[in-house]
């Protein structure tokens, strides 16, 4: 085992917190880490790691050790990538936001996989705020304003968003053709992750961008059972117009105050500020702001 093997190993130790969490990663034996590392300390004169029997967390020295290794690894997997012929290669860890995942992403899979025969995918499912370090997780999908200041965020693509309700609903309130029109009317909330407070309803107007806080019945935190609760005559909800395509082209819902649309909502591409791009990272980066791109639904600009 060379060197940067090594550092590898110990990289993502530290950023794993756990010998075992290290070997899954890399697909090694675990005791292959434990020599490995027992190596490294002896050669180096230092201890790196503390350990417990609950965690594994680096000494000053690691730290310290750690940030260089991230230099090096970076340097040569970008050294390699120079050549003309080398292909990303390796396990790219992604997590996906669902709706996003089951309407552009996993369909149009097999081309991803047909042009980097030698990327492995792992890929979760969550619209969670998600530790990429801690959970050695590469990158993520996410769509919303970017809030964590800790990830560099890449826009891919800006999705159109609308105003609508139920047709129950909008016979038993009324249809407002003005967003001054809303008194007396319901939204269905739904709550930030990152606040915990419901998001009120945006317009875009002549005068700029309106903010409206309607009452309702129903509170919620999964984009599924949002668009559910508007089905089911609870208000109005604000969303991309690719995931309700269905229900609108069926009834169940109709678009309101298409003059004063929602402003659009952008789709990015995390991963973590402290690590430099990796080629498996950067083709899938790349292939993502491809298939959006293409997407219906998208935004100009």
């Amino acid at each position: 085992m060379d060197r940067f093997q090594e550092m590898q190993i110990f990289a993502r130790i530290v950023e794993r917190r756990s010998f075992t969490k290290a070997a899954e990663d890399l697909l090694i034996p675990r005791a292959t880490v434990t020599n490995a590392m027992q190596r490294m300390e002896d050669r180096l004169g230092a201890r790196l790691l503390d350990r417990t029997t609950r965690q594994v967390n680096p000494t000053l020295d690691g730290e310290a050790y750690y940030i260089r290794c991230l230099r090096l690894l970076a340097d040569m997997e970008e050294a390699e990538g120079s050549f003309r012929d080398a292909a990303p290669k390796g396990l790219l860890r992604a997590n996906l936001q669902g709706t996003l995942a089951r309407h552009f992403v996993i369909p149009a899979l097999p081309d991803f996989l047909a042009r980097y025969p030698h990327i492995e995918l792992s890929i979760g499912d969550s619209d969670r705020l998600v530790d990429l370090v801690r959970e050695g997780i590469d990158c993520v999908l996410r769509a919303g304003d970017l809030q964590d200041s800790s990830m560099v965020g890449r826009r891919i693509a800006r999705m159109e968003q609308v105003t609508c309700a139920s047709p129950g609903y909008l016979a038993r309130y009324g249809e407002p053709t003005h967003w001054n029109e809303l008194d007396g009317h319901k939204a269905v909330s739904y709550v930030s992750s990152v606040t915990g407070k419901p998001y009120p309803l945006e317009f875009e107007t002549a005068e700029g961008l309106k903010t409206i806080s309607l009452a309702g019945s129903i509170t919620v935190k999964g984009a599924d059972i949002y668009t559910a609760s508007a089905i089911a005559g609870f208000g109005f909800v604000q969303v991309p117009r690719y995931r309700i395509a269905a229900e609108l082209a069926e009834g169940k819902l109709r678009t309101v105050l298409d003059d004063y649309p929602p402003p659009p909502m952008s789709v990015s591409v995390l991963y973590p500020q402290n690590r430099q791009l990796s080629s498996r990272v950067r083709a899938f980066a790349d292939w993502l702001a491809e298939i959006f791109a293409q997407a219906p639904g998208r935004s100009p600009g």
